[in-house]
């Protein structure tokens, strides 16, 4: 028995002050930098060199346009400047001329050199990025898949599934690809305007001062909007996400009910908080651009007036002129990237505390294990002293509870709805631990060291059956690779199943056919055959049937618990049943009540000893309604 859930929509409200929260950009820096792993982290020193030469190339890109310029204005000033002076008798320059046209093609390859190295260092950063992307959606996959099972029993798959694939993205490209930038653009700043003060230190002093404090200051006013708006987009994502999942999922039920608008108004809703705070980052980002623009070349011809009023000619003007033009072609984008860094890292600081959130407890759980040698059974199974509380759950639903399943037996456990037939079996299974009591295999304790290996035992078919886009036999060999599937023990399994007739006879390309997403083009009955297929390919010593033939008819039910009874002279089998003939021909049957074993013994035994049995049996074959009421109150 499981306690009720409920549905509940993600809080659009993010909520101050919680444990994980970060109170700055440098916080979310650390734990961010406290999720890469070691790789990550000396690829990243390794870029700041890369960063350093593409900022040194790009302010001698710069500084190699000032002489072709001093040139074009003036050519005797090839006899005043010593530089120049040095050059066109060393390189044995015949005519002015001819200077001219080398400097300005020295010029050019300085500037293709710089804009190639520039372009790889964007590559190198962009790669470094996307792989980090990769990196932490594996491991953060990695680490669901290695909790405990009932970690998922209250959190939407819909949810974890956001954050794999678009919380690491964003944290990713918001906030380390933003750092990235932030790191590049400061140095090319600062190289730039260190190139600016040696050259015109009272101009550069003005320049950067105006459009840094500007820059500033409009940062100063937004730096908070933008951490609130991340915090709605990071949960407005995560709703949009469930309410689409939850609208494509049960998509028959929405069809037959006419409930589409709803589903598609939940969904509007959300997407519509994420639509604005995702077009609110990038406006504020991109925005001041614009006017800085207009201010920064307003302020060149504000120089050309300044020069001209001073009394310099346009011979002096145009270089100065030139060198600051090209300067601020190159200053502008370099404070905006600054600007959009600075904005987009405190937007996606939320997905880092979500990502850090999730990712902190990486080593307390095993990683998902790959395949073991099956844990030894012979002699029985036993639940001693076992008691189990699902979290938040007022009670325990197992308390004391004892239970001893004897080798190639068949044992059913029957009760009334939360009984606690369910939580016997997945602790049976290895998925729940108790909390007291311990699970034993031939009178060896299964903990954490040797699960896995007890595992390896068991073949389980559920309820309702989970069937991957993939073939009829990929399905039964579920997660074998396609080129290792055994189609021996494959249709091998499928005969067992009662389906192997239907997959050679009636499928197009039999064992090869697509089932289509969950198994929507078989019927229920095929559904659940080919789930007891799987249970059966890897040959186990052990069966564990939950509700497994409910969507069966009783001529298919009985052909296959015949191949059942057989294989019980071999194997152990488990089956929780409402449907009294399904157990009939078990070994023993535990008759379960609220966490307790009540009665055992055959069918036969069970019917002439235990009135709920009895009771129970007479439901089933619907012999009057009081029998059902006191089923259900006992």
């Amino acid at each position: 028995m499981r306690p009720p859930m409920t549905k509940r929509e993600p809080k659009l409200q993010p909520v101050a002050g919680t444990p994980h929260e970060s109170r700055s950009v440098g916080e979310a820096i650390g734990k961010l930098y406290a999720l890469m792993d070691a790789g990550h982290r000396r690829r990243f020193f390794l870029l700041l060199p890369a960063v350093t030469v593409m900022a040194l190339m790009q302010v001698v890109g710069i500084a190699s346009v000032l002489p072709f310029l001093a040139l074009v204005t003036d050519p005797s000033v090839v006899e005043t400047n010593s530089y120049l002076s040095w050059a066109y008798a060393n390189l044995g320059f015949q005519s002015l001329d001819s200077f001219l046209v080398f400097a300005g093609v020295a010029a050019l390859v300085v500037l293709v050199l710089s804009n190639a190295f520039t372009a790889f260092v964007e590559w190198l950063l962009l790669r470094y990025s996307w792989n980090l992307n990769h990196s932490l959606s594996v491991k953060l996959l990695r680490e669901y898949l290695a909790k405990p099972y009932v970690f998922f029993l209250d959190r939407n798959t819909a949810g974890l599934a956001t954050n794999i694939l678009s919380e690491v993205k964003q944290a990713v490209r918001g906030f380390v690809l933003a750092a990235l930038q932030l790191i590049t653009r400061s140095i090319v700043t600062l190289f730039i305007l260190a190139l600016l003060a040696a050259l015109y230190p009272m101009l550069a002093l003005l320049t950067f001062g105006f459009l840094g404090a500007a820059y500033g200051v409009t940062f100063l006013i937004v730096r908070r909007g933008m951490a609130e708006s991340g915090r709605l987009r990071s949960n407005a994502d995560r709703a949009r996400f469930q309410a689409a999942s939850e609208a494509l999922s049960g998509i028959k039920d929405i069809r037959i009910l006419g409930r589409e608008e709803p589903f598609l108004r939940r969904f509007a809703r959300h997407s519509r908080v994420y639509e604005k705070q995702m077009a609110r980052q990038q406006v504020i980002s991109s925005v001041p651009r614009y006017a800085f623009e207009t201010i920064a070349f307003g302020g060149m011809l504000i120089i050309v007036l300044v020069l001209l009023l001073r009394g310099q000619g346009v011979a002096e003007i145009v270089p100065t002129l030139g060198v600051f033009a090209f300067a601020t072609m190159r200053l502008l984008p370099a404070l905006q990237s600054l600007f959009s860094s600075l904005t987009a890292l405190r937007f996606s600081t939320p997905s880092v505390d979500v990502l850090h959130r999730d990712l902190e407890a990486l080593g307390r759980h095993p990683a998902p294990s790959r395949p073991v040698a099956p844990l030894p059974f012979r002699e029985s199974i036993e639940l001693r002293g076992v008691r189990f509380t699902y979290p938040g759950a007022p009670r325990p639903v197992l308390d004391g509870f004892d239970l001893r399943i004897e080798a190639n037996t068949t044992v059913g456990l029957v009760g009334a709805t939360g009984s606690g037939k369910t939580t016997t079996v997945d602790i049976l299974l290895g998925l729940l631990i108790p909390e007291e009591g311990e699970l034993l295999v031939d009178g060896v304790p299964v903990t954490d060291e040797n699960r896995r290996a007890w595992q390896a035992n068991l073949g389980y078919v559920p309820q309702q059956i989970y069937l991957a886009d993939d073939t009829i036999a990929a399905n039964i060999a579920f997660g074998v690779r396609h080129d290792r599937i055994d189609m021996a023990a494959v249709e091998r399994a499928a005969r067992l199943a009662n389906v192997h007739d239907f997959i050679a006879t009636e499928l197009p390309q039999g064992y090869q056919t697509m089932v289509g997403e969950r198994g929507v083009r078989l019927s229920g009955g095929q559904r659940q055959r080919l789930g007891i297929a799987r249970a059966l390919y890897h040959d186990p010593s052990v069966l564990v049937f939950d509700e497994a033939t409910s969507a069966l008819d009783n001529v298919t039910e009985e052909s296959i618990f015949r191949a059942v009874s057989e294989l019980g002279k071999s194997k152990t089998i488990v089956m929780i049943a409402h449907r009294m003939s399904t157990v009939r021909g078990c070994d023993a049957i535990y008759l379960l009540d609220h966490g307790v074993v009540r009665a055992k013994g055959t069918y036969d035994e069970l019917l002439a000893s235990s009135p709920l049995f009895q009771a129970m049996v007479n439901v089933g074959t619907g012999e009057g309604p009081e029998r059902e009421a006191a089923a259900m109150a006992s």
